[in-house]
């Protein structure tokens, strides 16, 4: 049985570098594809594609992408398929707060420019990556995610767009932070679109979900680690490996959903 592929956008560091490290260690030693923008910039990604396969571990490769850059997502998806023919799982963790790394507390923070490239990033880019990996994913063995019995409900590959509560609209009570909320709501409509479309195939299903991690102590998140309770400040580590036992509960079922780190649904 070939090894599972599992694609990382945005690997560099936090939630996608620590995807890679337990990933390499999965009960199946997987393949998996970081990519980032500046792989040769990444020691901790280095190090970890120089240490090679041991034994129960997967193999790490390094793939230059910028998100941003429609051309770098084409080049790399080519490049997948031309090595692997196929993926199994799909993380989609490159994400900016806003260029300034605050999100606006009121309307007169807000400006075209930083909307625009928090867009870009955070829904953009995950878009253009399912619109060039997705028939990789249609390819893929099923090897993440839960199976059901029935054949027709079964999946080849599982594409997840990492999320946050702050896209959620029912759960906006405190405002602010225009930018990165529009911006991942705008990403969980995406998410919800591609199922439909990645779900009407027969034999080629793809689960499409958004997860929520948590609040977790990366950069992204470090201007506002003041006010969370300590119970709820994550380690990228356990945020991780809760997000990664989720993923192997997901079928078709939970395709076009959003769902926090504990399972728990998320309001639209």
């Amino acid at each position: 049985m070939a090894a599972p592929v599992v694609v990382v956008q945005g690997a560099s560091r936090g939630l996608g570098l620590e995807f890679c490290k337990q990933l390499l260690k999965w009960k199946t030693p997987a393949v998996v594809i970081a990519t980032c923008r500046h792989p040769d910039a990444c020691q901790e990604l280095q190090a970890l594609a120089a240490r090679g396969p041991g034994t129960g571990t997967g193999t790490l490769s390094l793939l230059q992408l910028d998100v941003d850059r429609e051309d770098d997502v084409r080049g790399a998806a080519e490049r997948v398929a031309a090595l692997f023919g196929g993926v199994d799982l799909m993380i989609n963790c490159s994400a900016m707060l806003h260029p300034s790394g605050r999100g606006e507390t009121s309307l007169r923070n807000v400006s075209a420019q930083g909307v625009m490239a928090t867009v870009s990033t955070n829904t953009v880019g995950p878009l253009l990556m399912a619109k060039y990996f997705s028939p990789l994913l249609m390819k893929g063995g099923g090897a993440f995610g839960a199976q059901p019995p029935e054949r027709s409900q079964q999946h080849r590959g599982l594409l997840v767009n990492m999320t946050a509560r702050v896209g959620s609209i029912g759960d906006n009570a405190l405002g602010g932070w225009y930018s990165y909320r529009l911006s991942k709501a705008a990403l969980n409509m995406v998410t919800k679109t591609l199922s439909v479309e990645l779900g009407r195939s027969s034999n080629n299903k793809v689960v499409c979900v958004s997860l929520h991690p948590g609040t977790v102590a990366t950069d992204l998140s470090a201007p506002y680690h003041r006010g969370v309770p300590a119970d709820r400040l994550f380690s990228p580590q356990h945020s991780v490996s809760l997000l990664l036992a989720l993923i192997q509960t997901l079928s078709m079922e939970h395709t076009g959903g959003a769902y926090s780190w504990d399972g728990a649904p998320i309001p639209w």
